[in-house]
């Protein structure tokens, strides 16, 4: 056996090019990889939560002549705040369950980001039974309209 020794002369210049082009291969291919998987994963997202569009939106209550708005304030993705708007001292005392039904409803539809499965008592049953359908009215607003 014999045993030729081959000598590879390798210019340190051409190491270093050699070496940034594929490690900028390598960095192109990552970033096209990232870019395009967070966008599909994006649009799902944006698919699957309906969200709403961000603001405050009220609905309409007519007791006895007297109007009452029901406001409620949302986030893109989420409701913040419920509240009686336009108050009258004569609703009051006409209605003294509908401030703390509200207030029931509202801890209960903060907590689920919803309106469906809310709990109340008989003794507020119509009471809470008009308010879930203005506050109902008033998220349908907030909704995007689609076409």
């Amino acid at each position: 056996m014999s045993a030729k020794t081959k000598i590879v002369v390798l210019r340190m210049k051409e190491l270093i090019y050699t070496g940034i082009f594929i490690g900028l291969a390598v960095l192109l291919v990552v970033l096209f990889l990232a870019m395009f998987r967070n966008k599909k994963t994006e649009e799902t997202d944006a698919s699957v939560t309906s969200g709403y569009i961000p603001g405050v939106y009220t609905a309409s209550l007519a007791l006895n002549g007297q109007n009452l708005d029901v406001e409620v304030t949302v986030d893109p993705n989420a409701i913040t705040g419920i509240r009686l708007v336009n108050l009258d001292e004569s609703v009051t005392t006409m209605y003294p369950l509908m401030e703390p039904t509200l207030e029931s409803l509202a801890v209960q539809i903060l907590e689920k980001q919803s309106t469906e499965g809310i709990t109340y008592t008989d003794s507020a049953k119509y009471t809470s039974y008009i308010l879930l359908q203005a506050i109902q009215s008033a998220l349908n607003k907030a909704l995007p309209q689609e076409g």
